[in-house]
């Protein structure tokens, strides 16, 4: 296990009608004056927006609107963002919505106190250590953005799709997490997010640091009741405990817990943001397509770890790790098609995807040589975006 450092600071309100706490917890975090973020009409449709700004009105706390954000966030709403921020003198913001609007809402509260560019700290040139503070209230369980310092944001002028991590900066103040919000998902969106939480442990789960057995046992035990808890989501959208267990999994698969100890990997994720900012797909179905073709590279190179999540997570019983790895690709590919999720690219919708371009873009955006678990060149993610063309091992 390696020395590491864990600070989660933000507050969960979970539980039903916790809504009707916003006001007071933005009041808590020091703002009285914020920004709401949100996406498009659903939020409105529920009612939700009218409760959080009841809530807000009545803790005295004035706010300035900013809706229509769309999934895969772009740096122009950002920018607007910014802009509007700093003429209504913004001191906070309150993000109602899932992650893209959670992350649009965070990359506006880095951009507000910094006199440059904001996609200076996604470009890598300045660390991110000062924010306006942020709170959320959760519509989807998926990006776990509502409880980590991450943010990913879509650069349009050459369409980077980049991932920003801090470790406090951006961690939202509070996280209201009412399982009721949820019961309206659709069942393909519902399934996205399934697929895109256990993309978040798995990124960390594989590892080339050994001997962290009780962060390994944490991950594969929330990843157990993920694929416990999925199919009474998809069989029944009104089972409130399972919603409730699916969304609190969304949350501690991305707040740092199932990471402590231990390098982690993200090669996953990176080439999915490729896909979905060419092509346009939602994230969680496209990283359904993109593990179990990375998890096949890796049995063939190195199984070690695939194969015990094989045998610990889906119960594959195998001594040979190449083969235990690949019954338990097979598994979790299984799974997916279990929940609706697509396995291959002509699943996502793109019958002739440009490979070159991906991994042009890929190693553009993230270098030469990457991969925590192990190192993959050009040569290698070639390879695996090649798997996705049929999504078989």
């Amino acid at each position: 296990m390696d020395n590491f450092t864990y600070c989660s600071p933000t507050r969960y309100i979970f539980g039903k009608d916790t809504e009707s706490q916003a006001g007071q917890l933005t009041i808590g975090m020091g703002s009285k004056n914020v920004m709401l973020v949100y996406g498009h009409g659903s939020v409105v449709r529920s009612g939700l927006l009218d409760r959080v700004k009841k809530s807000l009105d009545e803790a005295g706390v004035t706010y300035t609107e900013l809706s229509g954000i769309d999934p895969n966030p772009t740096d122009d709403r950002v920018y607007e963002g910014i802009d509007i921020a700093r003429k209504k003198s913004i001191d906070g913001l309150v993000a109602v919505g899932g992650g893209s609007v959670i992350d649009t809402a965070k990359a506006i509260a880095l951009g507000v106190p910094y006199q440059g560019d904001f996609w200076d700290f996604f470009a890598g040139k300045l660390k991110a250590e000062t924010a306006l503070p942020v709170g959320t209230v959760l519509t989807i369980p998926a990006a776990g953005s509502e409880g980590s310092g991450n943010c990913v944001i879509t650069r349009k002028e050459g369409l980077h799709k980049i991932s920003l991590r801090t470790d406090f900066a951006l961690r939202p103040k509070f996280a209201i997490l009412n399982p009721e919000l949820t019961v309206t998902l659709p069942p393909n969106q519902t399934a996205a997010g399934i697929a895109d939480m256990m993309a978040h442990i798995m990124e960390r789960y594989f590892s080339p640091t050994t001997d962290v057995e009780v962060t390994d046992r944490i991950s594969e035990g929330i990843l157990k009741a993920i694929i416990e808890e999925a199919p009474k989501v998809i069989a029944n959208p009104d089972d409130y405990q399972a919603r409730a267990n699916i969304m609190w999994a969304g949350t501690m698969a991305h707040n740092g817990i199932c990471g402590c100890g231990r390098v982690e990997d993200w090669v996953s994720h990176a080439m999915e943001h490729e896909i979905s900012a060419v092509y346009g797909v939602t994230h969680g179905a496209g990283l359904a397509v993109v593990f179990p073709a990375w998890l096949t590279f890796m049995a063939n190179h190195a199984p070690t770890k695939p194969a015990q999540f094989a045998r610990r997570v889906f119960g594959i019983i195998n001594h040979d790790d190449k083969s235990a790895a690949l019954e338990g690709i097979t598994a979790l590919r299984g799974f997916y098609l279990s929940l609706g999720l697509p396995v291959s690219f002509g699943m996502l919708g793109i019958a002739t995807p440009d490979i070159d371009l991906l991994v042009k873009k890929l190693h553009e955006n993230k270098g030469e040589v990457i991969g925590g678990y192990y190192r993959l060149t050009q040569a290698d993610t070639y390879e695996i975006y090649k798997m996705m063309v049929n999504g078989e091992i």
